[in-house]
């Protein structure tokens, strides 16, 4: 009688280990809802504008310097800080475009 009371003690339902797993799939999918999703549209976005730049518009680098496009190139980008002074940047250091 004691064996029997034993046996029927570890017996778990069939869905309890899914039940258990439930939290951690719902944090990974809000993980990637709140953080994953939005970064990668931001780096879309920043990549369409890289490949957008013409020369005349007016940019911020990463470093901060704000500068005029003279010239574009496949990897690098050349901007005029001040008059008579030119400086080439790599194409991903351009960290937004000014309007206006």
């Amino acid at each position: 009688m004691i064996a029997y009371a034993e046996q029927t003690q570890n017996v778990s339902p069939a869905g309890a280990g899914l039940m258990g797993f439930l939290p951690i799939i719902f944090i990974v999918i809000i993980f990637y809802l709140l953080i994953i999703l939005p970064q990668q549209k931001k780096d879309k976005e920043h990549k369409k504008m890289i490949k957008e730049l013409k020369k005349g518009d007016r940019v911020i680098t990463s470093a901060g310097i704000c500068a005029k496009v003279v010239d574009v190139k496949e990897n690098t980008i050349l901007l005029e800080v001040s008059s008579n002074t030119k400086i080439e940047f790599l194409k991903s250091a351009i960290s937004s475009k000014v309007v206006g």
